[in-house]
């Protein structure tokens, strides 16, 4: 999949937003549809077809989140938030209801730019690859085998599903919420302390040096990231 043609809609309601990514995105190719709410962003979605979609939760006529879960009810395109600094939990809530990731404003086009490849990377990667692989990090889905390095990694069976979770969703956001139904299905909704506890055990035998982790990246107050790609 390469950047030039792919289409882009950004349905936020500040127009100078609007314009700076209107700008900034065709001149790297893209193509863009722009809504100023969220009943225009979702019929435009509809019509558009888009590859990737920009939201802000703040939209006038409805909540960012609506936008995302009536998306979501038909599509499973890429979506990035756009987000005011002090709404962590609005963050958390977004991606659980779907987004793949979110951007802080103010924010710089080479950070929003730099999202959207690894979302748009994500969704070019056949789903049907039997081995999924993250920089060094492989897990070989038929064997349930797990190497980094070409050096075999010995893994519990709730550690694998946690890690072939995260692999399936390199470079994406991933609440706690999330991580604790992909390890322990529906019964642990808010044991947080859980995943810690999990994450600092696949640091220790995956990461070179865990205290510095390059592939599980702490995403503060919300959850973690797979890197390495």
């Amino acid at each position: 999949m390469t950047e030039k043609g792919l289409r882009i809609l950004v349905i936020d309601d500040e127009p100078q937003i609007r314009k700076l990514l209107n700008v900034s995105l065709q001149a790297h190719g893209y193509q863009l549809s722009e809504a100023g709410n969220g009943l225009e962003g979702i019929q435009q979605a509809a019509a558009f077809k888009p590859d990737l979609a920009i939201v802000d939760l703040g939209l006038p006529d409805m909540d960012g989140k609506k936008v995302i879960q009536q998306i979501r009810e038909w599509s499973s395109m890429p979506i990035i938030i756009l987000t005011a600094r002090d709404q962590e939990q609005e963050k958390i809530a977004a991606l659980d209801a779907g987004a793949d990731d979110y951007i802080t404003k103010p924010f710089g086009i080479g950070e929003l730019m730099a999202r959207m490849r690894v979302c748009l990377r994500r969704i070019a990667t056949s789903d049907n690859e039997p081995i999924l692989r993250c920089g060094g990090l492989a897990v070989d889905l038929l064997q349930r085998r797990v190497t980094v390095d070409d050096r075999e990694i010995k893994l519990t069976p709730t550690e694998y599903e946690l890690i072939k979770f995260m692999m399936q969703h390199a470079g994406r956001v991933l609440t706690h919420k999330q991580l604790l139904k992909a390890g322990w299905g529906n019964s642990y909704g808010e044991d947080t302390h859980y995943i810690r506890i999990y994450i600092g055990q696949l640091r220790r035998k995956i990461e070179q040096d865990p205290a510095q982790p390059r592939y599980i990246v702490t995403e503060s107050g919300i959850g973690y990231r797979l890197m390495g790609r």
